[in-house]
């Protein structure tokens, strides 16, 4: 697998390199409110934006490509423990490949997700599995939520504070476009993801 490059210093200075922090355990990231049940119906024309989307971002299925479009490696891949008791919680979600620019710009594109994950696959590979939105809360104030957005009829979870560094309260979205989660195609951690070998990292964290 690349190694991050010299962007990388860069992004966790900002506070922007979103799942690195995540890795970090014991740490929570604190009272949150979420979307629609992640399980709920997709509909026709939900599909259809789904599969649109997917198609946009297959080109994402080389990590070459990623790179070159400003996709920085800025996690391990991350695993958390299942809880039968929580709705959609538990699994893996892989390697987070962030994009600055567009993370950095606020705006919520369905072709533009500044967050890709990445599973590993055997002979070292890796395979796209989701993408994530994330959008920065106006009043930063995790117990009011009038600008959450919405992309693909279905409500951001959220606000919910940063993981650490600087990153500010805000709302995010994934949405597995490329490998069946049991939890949901909107659900956070995806039970079908695994990460094995020494660079796992296990996360404390419902993100």
């Amino acid at each position: 697998m690349k190694k991050t490059n010299r962007s990388v210093p860069r992004l966790a200075a900002l506070g922007l390199a979103v799942a690195a922090v995540l890795a970090t355990a014991g740490g929570g990231f604190g009272a949150f409110k979420q979307g629609p049940a992640a399980k709920a119906g997709v509909n026709t024309g939900i599909d259809g934006q789904l599969a649109r989307t997917k198609a946009a971002l297959a080109k994402y299925k080389s990590v070459a490509v990623a790179e070159a479009d400003g996709y920085v490696l800025a996690s391990p891949c991350l695993t958390t423990p299942t809880d039968p008791h929580q709705t959609s919680y538990g699994g893996g979600m892989g390697f987070h490949y962030v994009n600055e620019a567009l993370l950095m710009s606020g705006k919520v594109v369905a072709n533009k997700p500044p967050v890709l994950l990445y599973a590993p696959v055997g002979g070292g590979g890796l395979e796209l599995v989701a993408a994530e939105w994330l959008k920065p809360d106006a009043d930063q104030d995790v117990t009011t939520d009038e600008d959450r957005p919405t992309l693909f009829g279905r409500a951001f979870d959220g606000p919910m504070l940063g993981h650490g560094g600087g990153m500010p309260t805000h709302f995010d979205l994934h949405v597995w476009l490329w490998k069946r989660n049991p939890s949901g195609i909107f659900a956070s951690w995806n039970p079908a993801v695994t990460c094995p070998g020494p660079e796992a990292k296990a996360s404390a964290h419902a993100h």
